[in-house]
């Protein structure tokens, strides 16, 4: 579904991402893991047409993103919910879900999508008429989810989804993934700064480092390499193992 190749991406004179290739198939999760600062949101915009790579392709269901306008590749269905959430907090609830489906695609069925999206957050549909701003930290998140669900997506970028939320909220928000992916059938490319639960969630994991990807294999195996549970994980020396 998407392929990225071998691409360079820059802030000016400042490259961010080297040589970067990673791919996500139909209707599954991949988790981009690392520390802060190693080009995972950048990776995220790129993808989403709000930066350019210098060098390499990005490939959506046959169709290269490189030059295309992101409100074309929101149209083609991806969507991004960006770290933050980023909604429009003097709008209601109601406001920002309808902004969603701004692509005429997406209009045609603004109302069952509406539905879904209440059935899956059933407290935005209790919030629908409040102030975006007035909201939770974990009840924005959700509205976020549900404003990139609006959009008919096929591939959800998901940053951060986590940031600032108690565990509880954390624990639910990925139980809210995991049925959008079974249920929906929607392909998922996850970052996540909580290594644990991400690889846990996805089948396959990335592992990004100063703009390189530096690892990449199925999730569980991640989980249980040494350099992963002494990077990310915190634990240290595991006796028996090398």
């Amino acid at each position: 579904m998407l392929e990225i190749h071998g691409i360079d991406v820059f802030y000016g004179d400042l490259q961010a991402l080297w040589g970067v290739s990673l791919n996500v198939q139909q209707a599954e999760i991949v988790s981009l893991v690392g520390p802060n600062g190693a080009g995972k949101s950048t990776l995220m915009k790129t993808v989403s047409g709000l930066l350019r790579p210098a060098t390499g392709s990005i490939i959506f269901g046959g169709i290269q993103l490189d030059n295309v306008p992101a409100y074309e590749i929101v149209e083609m269905g991806i969507c991004m919910v960006p770290e933050g959430g980023r909604l429009f907090s003097s709008m209601s609830v109601l406001e920002n879900l309808e902004l969603g489906a701004f692509n005429i695609e997406a209009r045609k069925e603004r109302f069952e999508a509406l539905e879904r999206v209440y059935e899956i957050f059933p407290v935005i549909k209790t919030r629908k008429n409040q102030m975006a701003g007035t909201l939770s930290g974990g009840e924005q998140q959700m509205l976020a989810i549900g404003r990139a669900l609006m959009s008919q997506p096929k591939l959800l970028l998901l940053d951060e989804v986590s940031l600032g939320l108690a565990p509880l909220m954390v624990q639910s928000i990925f139980q809210v993934i995991r049925m959008i992916n079974d249920s929906k059938q929607i392909s998922i490319l996850l970052v996540e700064q909580n290594v644990r639960m991400a690889l846990e969630l996805g089948g396959r994991g990335y592992i990004i480092e100063t703009g390189r990807i530096v690892g990449h294999d199925e999730a569980q195996r991640l989980l249980e390499s040494q350099k992963v549970k002494k990077a990310y994980l915190g634990l240290g020396e595991i006796q028996g193992e090398t």
